[in-house]
């Protein structure tokens, strides 16, 4: 899996034996990655996840090689290295730990395959007394033809773990799945007499976006039909419509970035460090 795997890519190799981490403790000025952003370093250099600059991560790797225990050092902008600079100006502060504590990295990472957020603290050398994790982004797609084909497709692409209900019963609540605070539920039906059962079940969950396509009247008979049958009105303001960044997407590609686009914005938002 690329990129949605970087967030937690160095912790799991940091639950290997022999493998350093380093981790951004604090950022001056701006930076492609955030306060927390991790980087491994395998016995012989080899690195997992990303901090952006290659050539920062090559000289983590041999801060790495070099550390006899956790330090944090200054990169870029006010840095002692005056021979080292970040391309951006900024500074970032680096806790470089060449043994961190292997059980802890991998007990984050079971709460994290238990899709739970999980919490690593950092040697008391930090300023950031731990790194936050959330699970990864969950997308469970309900409906039929080229639109939810085409948003499958596209999430797949991007690395997504998308999740399609099998056959569904008209009028009947799923059976037998779940939706987490990280899992975005997306109905993308014509026929709309589908929803209503669906949406029923998905205002019980916690899922962090609920969202379902439809015109200007196929909205206000959804939310008409869903208050008539008792769903409370601050439960449906939680029905994202019309769905998408993109007003009136008329292509089921445009729509599936559109949709897409919308729920990795509101996922981003949850995470931990900003």
């Amino acid at each position: 899996m690329t990129g949605w795997a970087d967030d937690r890519a160095a912790l799991r190799a940091a639950a290997e034996p022999g493998v350093g981490l380093c981790t951004v403790v604090a950022i001056e000025g701006s930076f492609s990655r955030r306060v927390g952003a991790q980087l491994a370093v395998r016995p012989g250099g080899a690195l997992v996840g990303s901090l952006a600059d290659g050539c920062l991560e090559k000289q983590l790797a041999s801060e790495i090689a070099r550390a006899t225990g956790p330090v944090v050092k200054r990169f870029g902008a006010g840095s002692e290295l005056i021979d080292f600079r970040l391309p951006c100006g900024s500074g970032l502060d680096v806790l470089i730990d060449p043994a961190p504590d292997h059980a802890a990295c991998a007990a984050a990472a079971a709460r994290l395959d238990a899709r739970e957020a999980a919490a690593l603290a950092l040697p008391p050398v930090s300023p950031l007394a731990e790194r936050r994790f959330i699970p990864p982004l969950r997308l469970l797609l309900f409906g039929e033809g080229p639109e939810p084909d085409a948003l499958a497709a596209l999430a797949g692409a991007a690395g997504l773990a998308v999740e399609r209900p099998p056959e569904l019963s008209l009028g009947r609540q799923p059976e037998g799945l779940s939706a987490d605070a990280w899992t975005a539920v997306v109905l993308l039906f014509h026929d709309h007499e589908w929803e209503q059962a669906i949406l029923h079940w998905a205002l019980a969950t916690p899922a962090f976006h609920i969202g379902a396509q439809g015109g200007l009247e196929a909205r206000r008979g959804r939310l008409e039909r869903l208050a008539a049958a008792g769903v409370p009105a601050d439960l449906l303001g939680r029905v994202h419509s019309p769905i998408g960044a993109i007003a009136r997407a008329r292509e089921p590609g445009v729509l599936a970035v559109s949709v897409l686009a919308e729920i990795v914005g509101e996922y981003e938002k949850l995470h931990p460090h900003g």
